[in-house]
């Protein structure tokens, strides 16, 4: 094998040199400065040498010769006073060659500037922040989480939210901005990465994150799969803390939440979305605004719900709890660890049990003299007999299934489902309380929906196309049949109960003239319910009790079931109407107001105790009541 030539070898040298980047490059042209400084130092003491150039001639000292030819090199000048031509063409040698070094050595530092810029503009760099929320993933849910916790920060000092997702840092900024807003006091940091990936996740610094919340990646084409491998990645990366993460994810599917609770263990809380979804759209197609309510829980702003230890009440009644309390509601205690939401009336409140209650803000929760119980104005009127009831469902998404199953539960046997939707037909179980229907068509169709006979139906759910279609043209179609929908009312003069689904809550405002009487924004009560269980893991068995099939929900019941029409009342006889059927109130809805968003579509939770109110027909009352 022949021996490699000094030009090859000085080649390779050259090569891996070079590919050192930005600092090895300025120590080469270093070294080339000082080697042509030195040549021309070298030439010019050897003419001064020959006698070229006169012995008392200033610029032939070596002194000087040196360090004019070092300044020639990194700042080319005048050779005005340059007077022996050999010597011009000396300095006018190391001129060029200064030249040429300086505009290599500007375009190093430029070039690795920009890569630095670029390289911070991809955002690689690791976070340092403590005591943040950490948001893994992304997809439209991460706007309106991106809110509430901003709300939620504002009794904090400054605080931050971090966001780790595969996609380019800067467009996910310029989304934040456009659809948050002004973030306050509350830091947005942005990095890129994949939250599955050890290397990545670590940028985000997880060990210092006050929760965590997963979000699968949009277009993901297995979502909780995505989710799962994320908590992996989390619980069991070789430098995670000691101590137990807070971690606040979403599963599509409820086949896999039982993987996802053996990944994720005790650290781990998991909202259940499309039976979160089901469950409320079911509960509000027969009860109004139902959605409304579980928005104000949900939401930041306005009232919501925390814990409370009051020793003063110590051996008083849960009833007597909530005579206590001017401007909060009580809604449940929790003892020896566990949630017991509208308890018996009798029930004792005692040392080591927290009060769960609804309230404005902590700094609201205080107790007050309670006022007196307008008995005559109780009613005794019992709840109707239950009758079969039809529902006809227009769309269709893999929701469908999970609602169908908690309407059985609700609906006396007898009643009937029919499903219209522009998909093969699906397989639908067998229930014992009521039969499903189906028919294939287009719901945005004006003779379809005649041909149905859509005012003889009691209640009437329009569904997303989630599965099929983007938010945008999926809520398109929705408002379509909303409108046809409306029309018909107009025309036919009866008054339809229709619940929507809708993806965008910006679609929202477009979808009130079509007077539906609820919208159910999946997305948002989801991120609603994600942002809640991220700054308050003991609402977790809250929100599992309140949303679970068994135990006590939230209805809103008609209000001469309470209290007689007409009469002035304050808040203290409905708390006292509502204990005498085992229930809690919590709030009321004036049906004056069910379908004006500015009054919070007549929705009022956690009234003024004092507060006096006339109810009239149509008006509903608020309950926590067992199912």
């Amino acid at each position: 094998m022949n021996k490699p030539t000094f030009g090859e070898r000085f080649r390779y040298w050259f090569d891996n040199w070079m590919s050192r980047g930005p600092v090895a490059l300025i120590a080469l042209l270093g070294i080339a400065t000082i080697v042509l400084v030195l040549v021309i130092f070298g030439l010019v003491m050897l003419f001064t040498l020959f006698g070229q150039f006169p012995n008392d001639d200033p610029n032939t000292n070596p002194l000087d010769t040196l360090w004019g030819n070092l300044l020639r090199t990194l700042d080319p000048g005048t050779m005005g006073g340059d007077t022996n031509w050999w010597f011009r063409l000396f300095m006018l040698t190391i001129t060029i060659g200064g030249l040429i070094i300086v505009a290599a050595l500007i375009g190093i530092i430029s070039g690795a500037f920009d890569s630095k810029i670029e390289e911070l503009r991809k955002g690689r760099s690791k976070v340092l922040e403590k005591d943040h929320t950490l948001i893994l993933g992304w997809s439209t849910k991460v706007f309106p989480i991106i809110g509430e916790i901003v709300v939620a920060n504002e009794s904090r000092g400054r605080s931050a939210i971090v966001i780790l997702a595969d996609r380019d840092k800067v467009e996910m900024e310029d989304e934040i901005r456009a659809q948050v807003g002004k973030t306050g006091k509350t830091k947005i940091i942005v990095r890129t990465g994949d939250p599955m990936n050890l290397t990545d996740l670590d940028l985000s610094n997880p060990q210092n994150a006050r929760s965590i919340v997963l979000l699968a990646p949009e277009g993901s084409p297995d979502p909780d799969s995505d989710v799962i491998k994320t908590a992996l990645a989390l619980t069991n990366n070789p430098k995670r803390k000691a101590e137990k993460y807070h971690i606040v994810g979403e599963i599509e599917h409820e086949g896999n939440l039982e993987a996802a609770r053996l990944v994720g263990r005790d650290e781990a809380h998991w909202v259940l979305g499309s039976d979160l979804i089901g469950r409320i759209t079911v509960q509000s197609c027969r009860q109004s605004g139902l959605s409304v309510v579980y928005s104000e829980l949900l939401d930041f702003e306005g009232d919501e719900i925390y814990f409370t230890e009051q020793p003063s009440l110590y051996g008083k009644t849960y009833f007597d709890a909530q005579l206590a309390f001017a401007d909060s509601c009580v809604m449940g205690i929790v003892k020896g660890g566990v949630v017991e939401l509208n308890p018996t009336d009798t029930a004792i409140y005692e040392a080591g049990d927290q009060l769960i209650v609804i309230a404005e803000d902590d700094s609201t929760i205080r107790l007050s003299t309670a006022g007196t119980v307008d008995a005559a104005a109780i009613s005794t009127a019992k709840m109707p007999a239950a009758k079969p009831e039809s529902t006809l469902v227009l769309g269709y998404n893999h929701g469908l299934a999970g609602m169908l199953k908690e309407l059985s539960e609700y609906v006396a046997t007898g009643s009937v489902v029919t499903v219209l939707a522009d998909v093969e037909k699906p397989d639908f179980p067998k229930y014992d309380t009521l039969a499903i229907t189906f028919k294939r068509g287009d719901a945005t169709s004006r003779a379809v929906l005649e041909e149905l006979d859509v005012h003889k139906f009691d209640h009437i759910i329009v569904l997303a196309y989630k599965d099929t279609l983007d938010a945008q043209r999926a809520d398109g179609k929705t408002l379509i049949t909303l409108l046809q929908l409306r029309d018909i009312q107009d025309r036919t003069g009866v008054d339809l109960n229709i619940v929507s689904e809708m993806l965008d809550d910006r679609n929202r405002e477009l979808a009130e003239v079509t007077n539906a009487d609820d919208f159910i924004v999946s997305d948002k009560l989801i991120s609603l319910m994600l942002s809640q269980v991220s700054e308050n893991k003991q609402l977790t068995e809250v929100f599992d009790d309140l949303f679970a099939s068994t135990g006590s929900e939230v209805y809103l019941n008609p209000v001469e079931q309470y209290l007689t029409l007409g009469a002035d009342v304050d808040f203290y006889t409905v708390l006292e109407a509502a204990r005498r059927r085992g229930e809690t109130a919590i709030g009321y809805r004036v049906v004056a107001d069910a379908r004006n968003g500015e009054r919070g579509y007549g929705v009022t939770v956690n009234p003024k105790k004092a507060d006096r109110t006339t109810f009239v027909a149509g008006d509903k009352i608020i309950v926590l009541a067992a199912g």
